[in-house]
């Protein structure tokens, strides 16, 4: 027997020295760090699982969503730009089947290709060291597939890891939990009873075996499916990836809670399956058998760092402008009770502005850690403004601007504060703009790109001077719009066509927004009411009105059921 008396070993170390090290690799700090490497930036990004995407993972499962909103809502024309752009475009090419663990590897693909970023997985961030109060050095992380503890050195950082772990270290200021309404003068700030926090979703898949499937469920189920107001939506169609309100923890600490949660989510799954599979209410499932429980849970909320500005309500519903804008929002504002699945409320209330809103820089930064960028989730915004920034999508815009803002620092030696003067700023928004980055309301200025001055000439031409009659009938069973693109000066004349078995009339008005890079019809430029006889095939429509510039409208139909 060989007796060690070695008993002071330490974990094998090793020194990575970038100028800038991102923590956190889900899309927002992989679209931060694949922006700067291209722009020259050494980069290093540290995961704490050894997959990239974070919520969008093959762990979790979420799908990417940002503006368009499902194509629901009144930014269904709007594309985040940029590096999110070009990811989600190659998975469409190689991965149509939409199988998550191909995108794992289209984002670790995108990472790897860059010579310029470090990527170190299973490594998770447990201590900050400082050069200063107000500035970090270095941090330190541990991998425990190879036991090795990393020390990751760079004049500059970025938070992008959900949770907020590296801003949490470091000190930066930070909230977790809603505001009141006295603070921001939000009204939508929520009750005690709908709570302050969202919770976090586990998602399962189930599958045909084109033969009978039976199933025990494990003792840790849910027994009484009762228990969860809502279990009448469930169903065998959605293949369990569309039940985003399994969720729960809006009640608990959704940070260091989260075992706790993900644990009564797997009550929740469980059961929901046994209920699917042994209720008889199920015939259909027979064939089914549950072929993936997410081992971890997708969270939505937890904390929000404060930087120089704190987004709110008002900025989203009220599309306020900033002089340092940087990226993009369109989300709706998408609050869900803290109690999630067990509330009889409503699983999510989502109130949609006009349009797209500008996200400032100064939301990025921390306001009291020099050298800390921030990114996702967790940017300066309130529990209101938080419910439309927390989107993925929206995260990797977000993460893009930091990617720039990050070149511009490194270029003039500058901690991020500083990029907020007018001559950086102009640099910054320009630089996001030539790389696809789309900014509501703020224009590239580059006298050097011939694109804005050049003369487009074609050999021939096609008119269209109408648009041919559909035989397709809709009901007027609500209100309908059809988006026109109309030219400076008089309206074309419409013909419609339409059916009715009753005299009655039908109201129709052109709209246009009032914001032109809206696409909401809240302007009425001109109303009709129109007397409709029985077995009346057409109708003509000429507005009086003009059109002052080119612009999008809108010929809109109001609600008549006849």
């Amino acid at each position: 027997m060989i007796k060690d008396e070695n008993y002071n070993r330490c974990l094998r170390q090793e020194v990575v020295e970038s100028d800038l090290t991102i923590v956190g690799g889900g899309l927002s700090g992989v679209c931060a760090a694949i922006t700067a490497a291209r722009e020259g930036v050494k980069v290093t990004l540290v995961q704490d699982r050894p997959v990239l995407g974070g919520n969008s993972s093959s762990e979790v499962r979420l799908w990417v969503l940002g503006a368009t909103s499902h194509m629901g809502n009144n930014n269904r024309w709007a594309r985040e730009g940029g590096v999110i752009d070009e990811i989600l475009v190659e998975n469409t090419f190689r991965n149509k089947e939409g199988n998550p663990v191909i995108f794992d590897s289209v984002l670790l693909d995108k990472v790897i290709s860059e010579p310029n970023i470090t990527l170190i997985l299973n490594t998770s961030v447990y201590e900050v060291t400082k050069s200063e109060e107000s500035q970090i050095a270095a941090v330190k992380g541990f991998c425990s597939q190879n036991s090795t503890e990393y020390i990751l050195k760079s004049p500059l950082f970025c938070d992008a890891s959900g949770d907020g772990v590296l801003g949490f270290l470091s000190g930066a200021a930070f909230r977790m939990g809603a505001e009141g309404v006295e603070e921001f003068g939000e009204k939508f700030a929520p009750t005690k009873e709908y709570g302050e926090l969202l919770g976090h979703s586990l998602y399962f898949y189930s599958k045909d075996t084109g033969k009978p499937v039976k199933y025990q469920a494990p003792s840790f189920a849910l027994s009484d499916i009762k228990q969860i107001p809502k279990f009448r939506n469930f169903n065998t169609k959605e293949y369990g990836c569309k039940l985003w309100w399994i969720e729960y923890g809006g009640r608990l600490d959704t940070i260091h809670d989260t075992e706790n949660i993900k644990w009564e989510l797997w009550k929740v799954v469980y059961g929901v399956w046994d209920y699917i599979k042994n209720s008889g209410e199920f015939p259909e499932a027979e064939n089914l058998t549950l072929e993936w429980v997410g081992m971890i849970p997708g969270k939505r909320e937890s904390r929000r760092f404060e930087g120089d500005y704190i987004l709110n309500q008002q900025d989203i519903v009220e599309q306020n402008l900033h002089e340092d804008a940087v990226a993009m929002g369109g989300w709706s504002i998408d609050l869900h009770p803290a109690d999630g699945i067990f509330s009889e409320k409503p699983g999510c209330n989502q109130w949609h502005s006009k349009g797209m809103y500008q996200i400032p820089y100064r939301c990025l930064y921390s306001r009291n850690i020099s050298n800390l960028f921030l990114a996702g989730r967790i940017i300066s915004a309130s529990h209101i403004a938080f419910a439309s920034t927390r989107v993925m999508a929206t995260g990797a815009h977000v993460g893009q601007a930091v990617g720039i803002a990050a070149k511009v620092a490194k270029l003039h030696g500058l901690l991020p504060v500083q990029l907020v003067q007018e001559k950086y700023m102009k640099q910054l928004q320009n630089t996001l703009l030539k790389g696809g980055q789309f900014i509501p309301r703020v224009s590239l200025i580059d006298n050097l790109n011939l694109v804005g001055s050049a003369v487009l000439q074609a050999s021939s031409k096609l008119v269209l001077d109408q648009i041919p009659k559909s035989d397709i009938k809709r009901l007027l069973d609500r209100g309908i719009a059809q988006m026109l693109p109309l030219t400076k000066g008089k309206i074309p004349v419409f013909t419609i066509y339409l059916e009715t078995k009753t005299e009655t009339s039908l109201k129709v008005d052109i709209r246009i927004s009032s914001i032109k890079d809206n696409h909401t019809p809240d302007v009425i430029l001109e109303s009709k009411t129109i007397l409709v006889k029985p077995n009346q095939s057409s109708v003509k429509l000429e507005f009086e009105v003009e059109i002052k510039e080119d612009t999008y409208a809108f010929l809109t139909f109001h609600k008549n059921t006849d």
